[in-house]
């Protein structure tokens, strides 16, 4: 297993106590990117466990990463079959976008890394077109890694029965609300994110009659999850679909209305990309021998399914997973509490 080291994170300014220090609260965010292709590194502020991340390292690194950006070509050709006889018109380029936060009086060289998402660009090959893609894809958060990994676990260490704490999710939801409305999110792009993930394999899908040319059967859950009531203070809605020729359906977080909102190649290129990610590192679901029927529940102890040629180390991911979530607590969450909490529960976001 290869060696980590924890992202830098800037110690910022000392927080003051107080109300004057919630009014004095001023949040801006800054976005950098950097591209991800064969020859992406990870910086030492990207989140480790991300899919990308974990991708990017070790002998295979190289090898990996190709093999993963052809594979997503290659998905967004079978999608956008349409005037694309020979299945190669188009290709996806990505950029990883890492956005920070800087609080108060701190520098802009003190912004603390708070949230990644992807960006795809389409390249068409047939008029030579770069068309914009869509914003978010895989999401991953500091804050996030330490509810979901530090806090939760805590929270139901009694047994007694699985919860969550008051006001779970909260900070975290006002913090990318703030983003999303943020003069740096909307001078970079166009349009609202899109978050694909998992199906949850504690939830039972039924397909129903509702067919989309792109996104596929839609699918309803039996009852929500906990991943939804946390993307839900997101400002984010779930809706799960099937895309041709997928083994399951995938999760879609967004704002607004999907199948109306974005054209039918920003959807491709979420699909292509995000149903890539999952194929790698859950082959027992998305690279299943089989496609979910009518009525579905995934199963990652699934033993019919294929393997990618690609080299992804899910025990590493879980594990970091946790120190993540630590780390964000000792240089986040604690020395801002009072600043973050006053400026979250008078958030009328």
């Amino acid at each position: 297993m290869s060696q980590t080291k924890n992202p830098v994170v800037p110690s910022g300014p000392q927080p003051l106590d107080g109300q004057h220090a919630a009014n004095q609260a001023d949040f801006a965010f800054h976005i950098d990117s950097i591209r991800f292709d064969e020859n992406y590194q990870p910086g030492d502020a990207t989140r480790l466990t991300t899919n990308f991340a974990n991708l990017a390292r070790g002998a295979n690194r190289r090898d990996n990463l190709r093999k993963a950006l052809r594979m997503i070509d290659n998905r967004f050709n079978a999608l956008a079959s349409w005037d694309n006889p020979q299945g190669d018109r188009y290709s996806v380029e990505i950029e990883i976008i890492s956005a920070k936060l800087q609080i108060g009086g701190a520098s802009s060289a003190d912004a603390i890394p708070l949230i990644e998402m992807l960006n795809t660009t389409i390249v068409d090959r047939k008029t030579s077109r770069r068309i914009e893609g869509v914003a978010g894809n895989n999401f991953s958060s500091y804050i996030r890694d330490y509810d979901f990994s530090v806090l939760l676990p805590s929270h139901n260490a009694n047994g007694s029965g699985f919860s969550t704490p008051a006001g779970f999710g909260d900070l975290h939801g006002n913090l990318f609300k703030l983003f999303v409305r943020s003069s740096a999110y909307k001078q970079r792009f166009a349009k609202a994110p899109v978050i694909c993930i998992s199906a949850s394999s504690s939830r039972t899908y039924s397909r129903t009659d509702n067919l989309h040319p792109i996104l596929g059967w839609e699918y309803v859950q039996d009852q929500p999850s906990a991943t939804d009531e946390y993307f839900a203070k997101m400002g984010l809605t779930v809706r799960f679909f099937m895309p041709p020729d997928s083994a399951a359906p995938l999760a879609f977080y967004f704002s607004g209305d999907l199948p109306t909102d974005y054209t039918n190649l920003e959807l491709t290129s979420v699909i292509s990309t995000m149903e890539t990610f999952q194929k790698i590192y859950r082959p027992e679901i998305y690279n299943a021998n089989s496609s979910a029927g009518a009525c579905y529940q995934p199963d990652l102890k699934h033993q019919d399914y294929s393997l990618t040629q690609i080299v992804y180390d899910r025990e590493e991911r879980s594990r970091l997973g946790v120190e993540q979530g630590r780390f964000a607590e000792e240089h986040f969450i604690s020395p801002y509490k009072s600043i973050l909490e006053k400026w979250s529960s008078s958030s009328a976001l």
